[in-house]
């Protein structure tokens, strides 16, 4: 194990090599934990084929899943960013196709999030609005609101999102994102507090920053259930 700049650390699994958080606390809301691979002795055969494993047919543990697989079956590598592998590990095809869909969100949709976008925001009960630019953290783990006043929303306490829309694009496509319902609960808070985002200025960008974040939901919430 080394410890390299950033408060982050180089470390070695059996899936192989990561960059962690030098403080698991810390980890990005978005993170998946290593599965437990199913034990060998527990597989004999491909758990994708059937195919039974001997001297020639190696079994191989998909990186996300932990099952057993033949060559075959679990031969594609590809990026897992959800578990801070370095390089593309080993997948079997099912966990792929989702880890590629993941990648396009690790490369186009963080980026507009943290780049931010511009919202008329009003919290809780109260009538008062306030423009307000609203951006990912680089660290993923919270939500800045910067306008005359600033405050944060820490992801891993949102318990539910709401995205609105209005219209309809030319050609008859989807309703364009026009704002966003947060439930969330405050620090030191078990009760829960709205936030009411309606895009502001720019609304192209307003509208694709809710719709990557409409995306990190999803993920959000698919971390808490794995």
């Amino acid at each position: 194990m080394s410890v390299v700049p950033d408060g982050k650390k180089l470390v070695r699994s059996p899936s192989g090599l990561r960059m962690v958080p030098e403080n698991g606390a810390f980890n990005s809301p978005f993170s998946l934990d290593e599965p437990q691979w199913v034990p060998d002795k527990e597989c004999s055969r491909c758990m994708q084929c059937d195919t039974k494993f001997d001297f020639i047919t190696r079994k191989h543990h998909c990186r996300r899943c932990g099952r057993c697989f033949c060559d075959k079956c679990c031969s594609k590598k590809v990026a897992l960013p959800r578990m801070c592998f370095v390089d593309p590990v080993r997948q079997c095809a099912e966990c792929s196709l989702i880890s590629q869909k993941e990648v396009e969100f690790y490369d186009k949709q963080l980026k507009v999030l943290t780049a931010g976008g511009n919202f008329l925001v009003k919290v809780g009960s109260s009538e008062k609005t306030e423009i307000m630019v609203c951006r990912l953290s680089n660290n993923q783990r919270y939500l800045f609101l910067d306008g005359d006043s600033h405050f944060e929303v820490e992801l891993s306490r949102i318990s539910s999102t709401q995205v609105l829309t209005e219209g309809s694009t030319p050609g008859g496509g989807s309703p364009r994102a026009s704002g966003m319902m947060l439930q969330y609960k405050p620090p030191g808070s078990q009760n829960l507090q709205q936030l009411h985002m309606e895009t502001a200025e720019d609304k192209r960008t307003a509208s694709a920053w809710l719709a990557a974040m409409h995306k990190a939901a999803k993920l959000l919430y698919e971390s808490r259930d794995q």
